[in-house]
């Protein structure tokens, strides 16, 4: 299970990390919410890995035999790799090459809020949150914790359904 779970881990979690490399410096060109569609759209793409790493731990490690128990750990170690991955990736790009990402990110808040036509009283209330992202970004730990969760539930997801549809039985002995 060991190999299956890495190989599809890692592959997975460099799929949806080389999607962030390309995405995430151009997002001042192609747009915030282009951004943000791409980068999940990529992160669900990577998480058919799971699909195929269940089929693959199921194919030639298990004999052809799958219970849902089995299928739904095998993913979860997956998703958890690929998350991993995805993490480091974007904490050394973070905190060596994009430092300034939070200032911008809060100012697209505070610009997004503007163009709503918001209330003072709201363009105030999204400043100061614009403000406390920032502060809590810059913290390295709240940084890792904030980047897990936006990957991890994907492959939370997926894991149980793909559990679900590749779970088999032994096939009973034909007389």
């Amino acid at each position: 299970m060991k190999k299956t779970v890495l190989t599809f881990g890692l592959i997975s979690g460099a799929i949806s990390a080389a999607m962030m490399l390309v995405t995430v410096p151009f997002v001042d060109k192609i747009g915030w919410e282009k951004g943000e569609i791409l980068g999940y759209t990529s992160i669900v793409l990577a998480g058919l890995l799971i699909f195929f790493g269940i089929r693959s731990y199921r194919e030639n490690v298990a004999g052809g035999r799958l219970v849902f128990g089995r299928g739904f750990a095998v993913g979860i170690l997956i998703s958890l790799i690929s998350s991993a991955r995805y993490v480091a990736t974007w904490e050394i790009v973070f905190f060596k090459f994009l430092p300034d990402f939070a200032d911008k990110y809060a100012a697209h808040m505070v610009e997004r809020a503007k163009a709503s036509s918001a209330s003072q009283e709201k363009l105030d209330e999204t400043q100061q949150k614009a403000t406390q992202f920032k502060q809590m970004y810059d913290n390295p730990a709240v940084n890792i914790a904030l980047t897990f969760m936006e990957v991890f539930p994907i492959g939370l997801g997926v894991t149980p359904i793909c559990a679900g549809i590749l779970r088999k039985k032994q096939p009973t002995p034909q007389t």
